[in-house]
C-alpha cells in the first residue's frame, strides 16, 4: 500500500502532494473545533495505534506486501478530519524515518491512507449503521466500512502507479516510472486486500468500535453526529 520512490511520476506526486497539503490545512482547523481536550490524548494512541499495525507488512505473491491500515476505527471513533491528521504523522514519520513508502510519494500515501480512506470508512459506516443504532449493527458496520475502504484504497493506490506507463514514458514507448500497467496493478493490489487484509481491518475496526460502544459509547464520533442513541 505505500508506494515507493520511483513509481509516480512529477505529473502524479506534484498535485498529490499539493491535494494533500490542502486537505491538512482544512483538517487542522477542523479538529480544533471539533476534538475535544478529553480526547486529545486518545486521539495520540490512535496515531500510534495506526503506525504499528502498519509496520507489519506481510509479503503476498506477486512481489508485493500488505497491511492494515487503522485509518477506519479512527475515522469512526474521532472523526474523518482528525484521521487524516493522526494517520498523516505515522505515514509521514514511516516514510521520512523507516523508509516505509517513498519520499516523493508522501503526498499520494497520505492522500489515499490518511484523507480517502478515512472518509471514506466514515460514510460507510455512516450508510451502514442504520438509525437506531444497534450493537449487532454497529459491529456489521465497523466491520464492513474497515473492509470496504480499505480494499477502495488499495484500488485508488493501483489506478494511481497503473497510469503511469501512459502518462510517463520515453520516446519509443518504455515507462519511466512503475512499468505495470492498470491490468496488472490492480488484480495485484485488489485481491490481496479482498481476500486478507481487508478481513483484518475489518476485524480491527469491528472489536475496537466494539470495545467502545460498550465502554465509552459517548465517545464514538460517528454515532454522536449520527444522532443516534447507543441503545441495544
Amino acid at each position: 500500500m505505500h508506494i515507493p520512490d520511483g513509481y509516480l511520476s512529477p505529473q502524479t506526486y506534484i498535485p498529490l502532494i499539493g491535494l494533500f497539503a490542502g486537505v491538512t490545512a482544512i483538517a487542522v482547523k477542523k479538529v480544533k473545533t471539533e476534538v475535544s481536550a478529553r480526547d486529545v490524548p486518545y486521539l495520540g494512541m490512535a496515531a500510534a495505534f495506526s503506525f504499528i499495525i502498519m509496520m507489519f507488512n506481510l509479503p503476498v505473491p506477486g512481489g508485493t506486501t500488505g497491511h492494515a491500515v487503522g485509518s477506519a476505527v479512527i475515522a469512526i471513533l474521532f472523526g474523518p478530519w482528525a484521521a487524516t491528521i493522526a494517520v498523516s504523522v505515522a505515514l509521514i514519520i514511516q516514510a521520512l524515518i523507516f523508509g516505509d513508502g517513498g519520499i516523493t510519494a508522501i503526498g499520494a500515501n497520505c492522500f489515499n491512507m490518511a484523507v480517502f480512506m478515512s472518509f471514506a470508512a466514515y460514510y460507510l459506516f455512516r450508510l451502514f449503521s442504520g438509525r437506531p443504532g444497534n450493537k449487532r449493527r454497529t459491529f456489521f458496520s465497523a466491520f464492513i466500512s474497515g473492509y470496504l475502504s480499505l480494499v477502495l484504497t488499495s484500488v485508488l493506490a493501483a489506478v494511481e502507479f497503473g497510469i503511469q506507463p501512459l502518462i510517463a514514458s520515453d520516446g519509443f514507448g518504455k515507462a519511466l516510472y512503475c512499468p505495470y500497467d492498470l491490468s496488472i496493478a490492480i488484480p495485484a493490489m485488489a485481491l490481496e486486500h479482498l481476500l486478507i487484509f481487508g478481513i483484518v481491518e475489518g476485524l480491527i475496526t469491528a472489536l475496537v468500535v466494539s470495545y467502545f460502544l460498550k465502554n465509552e459509547p459517548d465517545l464514538i464520533y460517528a454515532l454522536r453526529k449520527g444522532g443516534k442513541k447507543n441503545n441495544e
